[in-house]
């Protein structure tokens, strides 16, 4: 199974950032252990074993003492990213430990990772102590000068009494924005005090599976930033997020305090066609089947319950659920519902029409099609089912529908996609040149194979752009740069992500041929990928024909800024059809998208946002003085209130989400789940001056081809093979 993906494992860094995403329960909760279980033991040795072996590993490296520093650096920024709980005579003390990891993974002695997590909990225990402390002051001044610092990444480790500024600092900034929000007193006090003890039971709760999978991560991680250690459970879900689809009721869960509450009902599973959940509902106790025990739910991890109500399917499940508007203490009603496979459709490609207007006063409908991953059920492909998911087949499927509504071209949105199966690439490329190399792959021992489309035909052979952003990766850079070094359509947006590398998910239970799974798998970095041309996308990306403005550094996100990513480099191109050469056409391109942004209120308005988001997001800082917090708030709202309006004026549609954009000062668990998942469906009906220019692009290119012979022959010289761009 070959990923090209930028998919993160879950660490106990993000149980701290969200804890109610990884809350756990199980018999001995808060009890962990002092190392790791006779099975973890054997599975560090299975990892050791791969990390440091070239027939697997691309770029293996020897577990010795350097690594070790390493492991251990890693380690302490997992557990502590911001810098908030340990002290710097904490990792004085840690510093014993930092050249003897390398021989406890060695030797699956691992007492040291845990003694570490250990004192991180009881450190977590005592910030929050105080900070729950600090609440009962109810005379807090905010008329200073006094500013939070909440970026501490590259902060050095604090003494106590730092920490304590710090924690006091943390306080007044969450007290301050529920005040600025119109919360009283009383009600910021019990929020922020549920908040805390809340944290400290998210890590209370963190059993040894975790503190294990965040350790071996680190070791992972110290290879390269794309290699990754899943325990079965992780690997599991995993598989699903890759499949799109899983044997359960269709209901996306969340942790609410004490309770797992219904965030949404999937269309067409078995909890919508009851028509007896919604959201909001709490699920209080789940049964096996149709009689016997019920298991009280409440308290427990979210993943926990996920196990109980997921199975095979056609088996039934109990669910007993309070309902979202009776109080938590009201007697639940018991459902029982009949476990199907449910197929992920949200999370599936989708595609739209927009109707650009033509400076002749024709118009063009350009289609558009949202890929958010490229994402393959590798089980169902094996078994060759007829409906396995498959990005490839969802996106030929609308390519057909787009077709039969006479599209005149077509964009393929990748903004956000971060990649999946690399054979799925491979494949959709297939799907816009007829046959001939995608993407050359190097192994670790220098031997290069080029993975080819051998089907002949296409699915589309019109205009065609691509839409990409930072956030575009792997999979999709590897989709881009074919289509860009082909000539086969124009790439439009910002440079993307940089990830160059192929990993593999290496089951761990094959050499003991285990029946269950009990080591877990290894997201492995097996490969380099490389364009056809010859040019690598690590670090540098694909650069695009027409660029919009950057919404984020490379300093902040991407592939540069890891510390141990792979260099840049580049290895001989192999022949290849060049459909067309975009250069002479591209810098009439440019003038025509700049003159029509200018007066583009929207697409100016996005870019004001994102010039203000970079600003502010520079400072790594926040003012805790209430007058200037609130100016900034009322210059905000009389902002979005100039807009909208604005937006009235000119006929142009609201944006929905704008009543919605004040901060409220609250965290995802703390709002009403049924309003806030129905405030992220409002997300979709925002408008996209992105999407819309892009496809007026597609648009000026098609008019410019059509009125120029001389351009459209330049431009598109195998043209009557493939690409009949011009008419």
């Amino acid at each position: 199974m070959k990923l090209s993906s930028t998919l993160p494992v879950m660490t106990l860094a993000f149980a701290l950032a969200a804890p109610i995403a990884l809350m756990a329960r199980n018999d001995d909760a808060g009890k962990l252990p002092n190392g790791p279980t006779a099975d973890e033991a054997t599975t560090a040795k299975l990892v050791y074993g791969l990390l440091s072996d070239s027939r697997y590993a691309y770029r293996p490296r020897a577990l010795d003492d350097a690594l070790s520093q390493d492991i251990f650096k890693r380690y302490l920024e997992a557990l502590d990213p911001g810098k908030l709980f340990f002290t710097a005579e904490d990792v004085k003390n840690f510093q014993p430990y930092a050249t003897k990891l390398d021989d406890a993974i060695k030797s699956g002695e691992m007492d040291a990772p845990y003694a570490m997590f250990a004192l991180y909990k009881q450190r977590v225990n005592e910030r929050v102590a105080m900070a729950r402390a600090t609440l009962k002051n109810d005379k807090f001044d905010f008329s200073g000068h006094e500013s939070y610092q909440y970026d501490r990444e590259k902060a050095p480790w604090a003494t106590a009494a730092q920490l304590d500024s710090l924690w006091t600092q943390s306080v007044r900034n969450d007290w301050l924005r529920l005040k600025l929000a119109g919360k009283k007193p009383d009600e910021i006090r019990k929020t922020l005090d549920k908040r805390y003890a809340n944290l400290t039971k998210g890590v209370d709760d963190l059993n040894g599976e975790d503190v294990f999978q965040t350790f071996l991560n680190s070791y992972a991680g110290s290879i390269d930033p794309h290699t990754d250690y899943f325990t079965p459970r992780t690997a599991a879900n995993f598989n699903l997020s890759m499949s799109l689809s899983l044997e359960g009721i269709g209901a996306v869960l969340q942790k609410q305090d004490e309770v797992v509450v219904i965030r949404e009902i999937v269309p067409g599973g078995p909890a919508a066609r009851s028509g007896k959940l919604k959201p909001g509902d709490r699920i209080v106790a789940v049964g096996q089947g149709t009689s016997g025990e019920m298991k009280d739910v409440v308290g427990w991890r979210i993943d926990d319950v996920v196990e109980l109500i997921r199975g095979p399917k056609n088996t039934p499940v109990r669910l007993d659920v309070v309902p979202a508007e009776a109080g938590v203490d009201a007697k639940p009603s018991r459902l029982v519902l009949t476990r199907d496979k449910v197929r992920l459709e949200e999370q599936a490609a989708k595609a739209q029409t927009i109707t650009v207007p033509g400076t002749d006063g024709t118009s063009k409908k350009i289609g558009v099609i949202k890929l958010p991953a490229f994402y393959q059920d590798f089980e169902g492909r094996r078994k060759n089912a007829n409906d396995y998911a498959s990005a490839t087949r969802d996106v030929a499927r609308l390519l057909a529908q787009l077709k039969v509504q006479k599209v005149d071209g077509v964009v393929l949105d990748l903004r956000n996609n971060g990649g999946g199966s690399l054979t799925e690439a491979v494949e959709l490329t297939g799907l816009f040149i007829d046959q001939g190399p995608v993407v050359q792959v190097r192994e670790s021992g220098g031997r290069v194979s080029v993975e080819d489309d051998d089907q002949s035909g296409v699915a589309w052979d019109g205009p065609f752009a691509v839409l990409i952003n930072r956030g575009s990766a792997s999979a999709s850079e590897i989709f881009a740069g074919a289509i860009q070094d082909y000539g086969r359509g124009l790439v439009i947006g910002e440079t993307t992500f940089g990830k160059g590398t192929v990993q593999n998910l290496i089951d761990l239970d094959r050499w003991p041929a285990n029946e269950e799974s009990r080591f877990g798998q290894v997201k492995l970095t097996i490969a380099q990928f490389f364009r056809v041309s010859g040019g690598s996308t690590q670090h540098k990306g694909v650069v695009p024909d027409i660029r919009f403005p950057v919404t984020v550094d490379a300093s902040e996100f991407g592939e540069s800024t890891y510390d141990n990513a792979l260099p840049w480099t580049r290895i001989a191109a192999v022949p290849h059809t060049q459909y067309g050469n975009f250069a002479p056409l591209l810098p009439r391109l440019d003038a025509m998208h700049a003159a029509r942004v200018a007066k583009d209120k929207e697409f100016q308005w996005w870019s004001e946002d994102v010039a203000q988001f970079r600003q502010e997001q520079a400072k790594k800082s926040v003012s805790l003085n209430e007058n200037d917090r609130r100016a900034e708030r009322d210059t905000f709202e009389a902002k979005r209130k100039a807009r909208q309006a604005e937006r009235k004026a000119l006929g142009l549609p609201l944006d929905p989400f704008a009543e919605e954009d004040n901060d409220d000062g609250l965290q995802a668990s703390e709002r009403n789940i049924a309003k806030d998942a129905a405030r992220e469906k409002m997300e979709d009906q925002r408008p996209d001056p992105l999407l819309r220019e892009s496809a007026a692009i597609l648009s000026d290119a098609l008019t410019l081809l059509n009125g120029d012979r001389q351009l459209s022959q330049q431009v598109l010289p195998a043209s009557r093979t493939l690409g009949h761009w011009s008419e």
